[in-house]
């Protein structure tokens, strides 16, 4: 199947970048354009192969340095956050997978250039959703979702939008299931990169190990359904098989099954509403067993953190995000332990004014705010 569509990958050289790339590959798609974070050698490779009519890096020297490797060929290199934006504005439908609240303004950019979002980005909605929101419905273009969970609620709602009852997200448990807070307390960045199932990112992998990673996700199903944080619900599902249900006015409950694969979402958000041919191996259901359990909260508290925040304010959700992100990043370069991550973000939450975010402006600020005071925290 061939579709007529040109894709910004947006985070290309990462692991949701890379297999947009291979869907679109599959799907015959042209690759519209590629940004990445500085990865010169993937990045060239990426464009050699793609030949994308812009490809972009956040690091300008990188960029230069792209610049002249791709000197032979038609690629435009831009650099800097301008130069990512201006790539997210390119094709038909962008992907954006970039890690964190950078990918904030290249999801603007792209709706304000008329075209489809698909997030796997979720900091943009935790952090500005309303706003994000707005700018979509302003322009009339649909953000799609990428993450696993989202698109597996987004494909039940089909037809079913008006009847939504409540949303029950799944959650594999991370690397820790089990473990009591006392016991995960000093765990190192080797052992929370261990995830049982999928193959990520450094840093979702960590929020997974922690359960913000869901907890960022109630708070994005708030924004994409329209539903209050009361009907998020959240259930360890270890095998990774239902990637999450919805709960309907009559009492049915609609779940998505499949293998723990990111093509699959990541295709349904390309060819949407249209389906095309598996790129993943069919889930085979013969002798297996499914289980279902609630999450621990005491043992993992950014769950609960989380949820206080989205019942609090969009202030608190976005002060939320920036402390975890700065958390993990000195987490993963093993300047704290793994139990320290909920207490530089709890203690973000108690300590930053929130003021009611009317701009992307403010929610940069509130952001800033968010990571000097867990920065604070964790350098006393």
């Amino acid at each position: 199947m061939a579709l007529n569509r040109a894709v910004a990958v947006l985070g290309s050289t990462g692991s949701i970048g890379r297999q947009t790339l291979d869907v679109a590959q599959r799907l015959g798609m042209r690759v519209a354009s590629l940004a990445a974070g500085r990865s010169v050698r993937e990045t060239e490779a990426q464009a050699r192969q793609f030949c994308p009519d812009v490809a972009a890096l956040y690091d300008e020297e990188a960029a230069r340095d792209l610049k002249v490797r791709l000197a032979d060929t038609s690629v435009r290199v831009l650099g800097g956050a301008e130069g990512v934006d201006e790539a997210a504005r390119l094709g038909d439908i962008a992907v954006n997978g970039i890690v964190g609240i950078r990918g904030l303004s290249p999801t603007l950019a792209a709706l304000d250039a008329g075209h489809p979002a698909a997030l796997a980005n979720k900091e943009t909605l935790v952090c500005a959703g309303e706003i994000v929101r707005r700018r979509a419905a302003e322009r009339g273009v649909r953000i799609l979702p990428v993450d696993s969970e989202h698109s597996a609620v987004f494909q039940c709602l089909q037809g079913n939008e008006r009847a939504l009852s409540r949303v029950i997200l799944t959650c594999s448990g991370g690397a820790f299931y089990g473990k009591s807070r006392a016991e995960t307390y000093g765990m190192t960045r080797r052992e929370a990169l261990r995830h049982p199932n999928w193959r990520m990112g450094e840093k979702i992998t960590v929020d997974c190990a922690t359960l913000m990673n869901k907890g960022l996700e109630c708070i994005e199903a708030m924004r994409l359904f329209g539903v209050g944080i009361d009907r998020v619900e959240v259930l360890i599902h270890r095998e990774s098989v239902v990637h999450s249900m919805i709960e309907l006015a009559d009492g049915a409950v609609l779940a998505q099954l499949g293998v723990p694969d990111m093509r699959l979402p990541i295709q349904y958000a390309l060819t949407w509403p249209e389906r095309a041919p598996c790129p993943a191996e069919p889930l085979r259901l013969a002798g297996r067993t499914l289980s279902f359990a609630l999450p621990d909260t005491e043992a993992f508290p950014c769950l609960t953190l989380a949820r206080r925040a989205a019942a609090r304010s969009d202030a608190a959700c976005a002060i939320l995000n920036g402390a975890n992100e700065q958390a993990v990043a000195r987490f993963l370069r093993e300047e704290i332990v793994f139990g320290q991550i909920a207490e530089a973000v709890e203690y973000a939450l108690e300590t930053v004014p929130e003021c009611a975010p009317e701009s992307v402006e403010d929610v940069y600020a509130l952001d800033r705010a968010a990571r000097e005071t867990a920065d604070a925290f964790l350098s006393r």
